[in-house]
């Protein structure tokens, strides 16, 4: 009886061990809401995407930072950039930048100047140029990022949502 007891109880612990590392999880920072989620759609390819969602409030100088407390591991394949709505939409030409261990902004300059009425994706990259061409090699990170906003007005919020492989 009692070797069943354990069993049970293990396979319990297992089932509540699986379950929370596939729920979606939120961690609030100051003023930043920071939420985590496995993406598991399947792309063509067969690879799972991935993405981490951020959503921020600004302060009373018009800016957020705080550290991702997940950490990314792969390839940075696509970055969205949604400004809030009508009343707490951020200025126009607002700027974000997302910054690795090493405080390189990951998106290489592409979040600045965003509009605060439209969406906007950027795919951010790392150039090289084989002599005639120059092309963009995605961004591999294996790192603990920053989320820094500037520029976006007092108590305004939106969304950055990174996917990546």
């Amino acid at each position: 009886m009692v070797r069943i007891k354990k069993y049970v109880l293990a396979a319990v612990c297992a089932i509540v061990a699986v379950t929370i590392c596939w729920i979606p999880f939120a961690l609030a920072v100051g003023t930043n809401a920071i939420t985590y989620s496995d993406n598991p759609t399947i792309q063509p390819e067969g690879y799972p995407v991935r993405s981490v969602s951020l959503a921020w409030t600004s302060d009373a100088s018009g800016d957020v930072s705080g550290d991702l407390t997940v950490r990314i591991r792969g390839v940075i394949l696509g970055v969205e950039f949604v400004p809030g709505a009508a009343g707490v939409q951020p200025t126009d030409l607002y700027d974000v930048t997302i910054e690795d261990e090493n405080g390189v902004d990951v998106l290489a300059g592409q979040g600045a100047n965003l509009s605060n009425a439209t969406a906007t994706v950027v795919c951010p990259g790392v150039p090289f140029t084989d002599g005639t061409t120059t092309s963009i090699v995605p961004r591999a990170v294996c790192d603990q990022l920053e989320l820094i906003v500037d520029n976006a007005g007092n108590a305004k919020s939106g969304v950055v949502v990174v996917y990546y492989r």
